[in-house]
């Protein structure tokens, strides 16, 4: 497999997390959403994913595009270890948790909006942030258990972590979300999360490698 990247993009994380878990063995081609104006929007890439997003993956023949779709492609052709929980509530919960983030949080604060957002850009980011958090905090209160969902790591966690990095990143205050806080530290200590963190990318700057 051939999974285009952005040592940053909290969507190309989740990606990464989920090949690690699940042991798959990949080539990672970096794709710099600064350089150039921004190389996905090269002719090259959009003819690899017309939306000019990262994360694009190459496998079996097929090319995947969004965060997702790729890890449901990865959970339905190497189940082990399970992403999503058999039981059908919980299974519930975990794709709450995620489309709660992927569709209500990260895209609001992604690059393309915050490009627009000119001198506001931290607020806009802070705020789409910290409201997505309130939200967030109280569903996790009645469904974590180690991590978001029981103590199985899921697809929500994967959606999880690289939304607090985001978080930190744009400075938001954590101590509100006590929850969202303590999952977040126990999954940093998965050696699959860590190996995939943006710190430890090929294409990560020398200066903000770990």
């Amino acid at each position: 497999p051939i999974l285009y990247s952005y040592f940053r993009s909290s969507c190309s994380w989740r990606v990464r997390i989920a090949l690690a878990l699940k042991g798959i063995s990949y080539d990672l081609v970096p794709v710099n959403l600064i350089k150039d104006g921004g190389q996905q929007f090269s002719a090259e890439f959009k003819t690899i994913n017309p939306m000019q997003q990262v994360p694009a993956m190459k496998i079996d023949g097929i090319t995947i595009s969004q965060s997702l779709a790729i890890i449901h492609y990865l959970e339905d052709t190497h189940p082990n270890p399970r992403l999503l929980p058999q039981d059908p509530k919980k299974r519930a919960q975990v794709r709450m948790v995620a489309e709660h983030i992927t569709s209500g949080i990260q895209p609001l604060q992604n690059l393309s909006i915050l490009n627009q957002m000119g001198e506001k850009k931290m607020e806009w980011a802070q705020n789409c942030i910290k409201s997505g958090f309130q939200a967030l905090e109280q569903i996790l209160q009645h469904t974590a258990g180690r991590y978001c969902v029981g103590d199985e790591v899921s697809m929500a966690d994967l959606c999880l972590v690289p939304q607090v990095f985001n978080a930190e990143r744009f400075k938001v205050d954590m101590g509100p979300y006590p929850t969202i806080t303590r999952l977040n530290k126990a999954l940093l200590e998965l050696e699959a999360f860590k190996v995939s963190h943006p710190s430890r990318q090929p294409d990560t700057p020398a200066e903000l490698r770990a």
